[in-house]
């Protein structure tokens, strides 16, 4: 059960005033099953407008390339102009991991959208930031030095040859830059004052860049080239400024967080709130510009219950509201993380687990086959893990297991992973059964329509076999946490430790039940040997790993 495999792509089209334009590329994107259109934002000074999708790695790339042509038909560089930098209809489209996708993943995306526009349309594509095929293509700004009007003179120089496409104006189109980076998040943090200046005195100590050096008389030193000596900055990877909002009445200093892997976002919360003391004022909350990823928010969660010398195996919800709160995310604009986290924008319904409990119980006990064995299996090892992280919850900070604190809090974090995995398996398990009935409706007239209908099912048979044991798996390691809480946790609660093991070891058994039902129609018998052999070796080591949990949880209560 891995997470969901998330990107997102922020391509910048040449049209920010023409309503027909800018709709027609929206609709293009929104046409693609699986990509979520969050935002268009034009700009009719800029003349250029923004859009902001997400999706599967496959879905996003088919949809920035459904968007580039339909743009083609509409956008006309050779009429364009705007105050932004600009040198092509779509000028620039990055690709950006957000869950379950590495780096390397969006680069192949961008060399595959690239190489796909280049065919499609005939225009010249270059690479940039990550995806740069070298070094000095890297930066956008020096891509797109020149901008349009300087292109025709530029394609004609070896050194920039583009990487896919011809080395030849395409006066309707320009040239597109693409590329994979990571997220950028644009954050302010408030201040309980007006000044801008003070705010950019902050802004200068934290930002990569830093300030121009000064002597004691105030002058700003030079090096013997002439160029301005700098001052570093405190954090890496973050540009920032000092502004005035009058809608605020506050001064803010203005973050673009490029990177919060390198640098976190509370980092920047914590070093802004520090050096704005410096100066005597006082941080009164931040914001968030626009999304951002979950990831952030989960790392804030856990920073400031640390400091509070809690436990920082919270559940996700209590985190993000643990973050916000510390932070003062909320405190000039609402923060709703349904629209502010990506993840939680493009969230696939969970329609099962939404359920009050008696009506999911109500729909397990009504005559349709789904929910099933499956779902009720996961739904027993997520109250597995759920009581393992409890247990550990209430150990840490306690009198009397200091010496257990801080491996009890990792246990805890762990606890919180498993658990959710294995609440997601509870509408996965359903709609892997769902699918498995589709292929069924398939039709069946020909012998080709009979080969398509067999091989549809023959792939629903073997996904509805591992999904559940991804759930027995994950049910295993929700009875390893029960022992690691019966062990070290509170002993008043230790109980609460063997329940949980009780309930994920009948989760690893009901799961595994359910491999073996659909691997019954599995053509594929090398599949279906190692399948069945992994899920009853599954139900041997959850029986030892009980006992042990159990044998724990007997010592404990004496």
């Amino acid at each position: 059960m891995p997470p969901t495999r998330i990107v997102e792509c922020v391509p910048n089209f040449s049209e920010g005033r023409d309503r027909s334009v800018i709709d027609a590329i929206a609709r293009a994107i929104a046409s693609v099953s699986g990509v979520s259109l969050l935002d268009v934002d034009p700009g009719a000074d800029t003349n250029r407008t923004v859009y902001t999708f997400v999706g599967a790695p496959e879905a996003v790339a088919g949809a920035a390339l459904r968007a580039a042509v339909a743009a083609s038909a509409l956008i006309d560089m050779s009429k364009h102009a705007g105050a932004h930098p600009r040198m092509g209809a779509l000028d620039v489209c990055p690709f950006v991991p957000v869950s379950g996708v590495s780096m390397e993943e969006c680069v192949a995306l961008a060399r595959q959208l690239g190489e796909d526009l280049a065919r499609e349309l005939g225009v010249p594509v270059y690479l940039y930031e990550n995806a740069a095929t070298r070094p000095e293509r890297r930066s956008l700004a020096d891509i797109r030095a020149g901008e349009y009007e300087a292109l025709g003179a530029k394609l004609a120089r070896p050194e920039w040859a583009p990487d896919f496409g011809p080395a030849a104006f395409v006066p309707r189109w320009g040239a597109t830059v693409v590329g994979a980076r990571e997220f950028l998040i644009a954050y302010n943090v408030n201040l309980n004052t007006r000044d801008k200046k003070l705010a950019n005195e902050v802004a200068l100590s934290i930002r990569e860049a830093g300030r121009p050096a000064k002597d004691a008389s105030g002058n700003t030193l030079k090096d013997e080239r002439g160029q301005t000596i700098k001052v570093p900055g405190l954090l890496k990877d973050v540009r920032a400024i000092g502004w005035y909002i009058d809608a605020y009445r506050c001064a803010q200093i203005s973050v673009n967080l490029v990177n919060y892997k390198t640098t976190t976002l509370h980092t920047v919360f914590e070093t802004a709130k520090a050096e704005a003391e410096k100066l005597g004022l006082l941080v009164t909350g931040s914001e968030v510009v626009g999304l951002l990823p979950l990831e952030p928010l989960v790392a804030a969660g856990r920073h400031f219950l640390r400091r509070m010398g809690k436990s920082e195996g919270a559940s996700e919800a209590e985190l993000v509201d643990t973050a916000v709160r510390s932070m003062g995310l909320d405190s000039v604009a609402p923060f709703d993380p349904a629209k502010k986290i990506v993840e939680y924008a493009c969230r696939a319904p969970r329609p099962l687990v939404s359920m009050r409990v008696d009506a999911f119980v109500d729909e397990v006990a009504s005559e349709s086959p789904a929910p099933g064995g499956g779902s009720v299996a996961a739904l027993a090892g997520s109250l597995g893990a759920a009581l393992a992280t409890m247990v550990c919850n209430l150990t840490v900070g306690k009198k009397g297991y200091e010496n257990a604190w801080a491996a009890l809090s990792e246990t805890a974090v762990k606890g919180q992973s498993v658990k959710d995995a294995l609440v997601r398996a509870v509408d996965e398990d359903t709609s892997a059964f769902s699918d498995l009935m589709e292929a069924m409706k398939l039709p069946k007239a020909s012998e080709e329509q009979k080969a398509a209908r067999e091989r549809a099912l023959q792939e629903g048979y073997k996904k509805a076999a591992l999904v559940p044991l991804e759930t027995a798996a994950a049910c295993l390691t929700a009875i390893e946490l029960c022992i690691e809480a019966a062990e070290k946790g509170n002993a008043n609660s230790a109980t609460d430790a063997g329940v949980g093991a009780l309930m994920a070891r009948a989760g690893v058994e009901s799961a595994s039940l359910n491999v073996l039902v659909n691997l019954a129609s599995v053509a594929d018998a090398p599949f279906v040997e190692a399948t069945k052999a992994t899920a009853l070796a599954l139900v041997g080591q959850a029986d030892l790993l009980r006992d042990r949990a159990l044998d724990l949880v007997r010592r404990r209560l004496g």
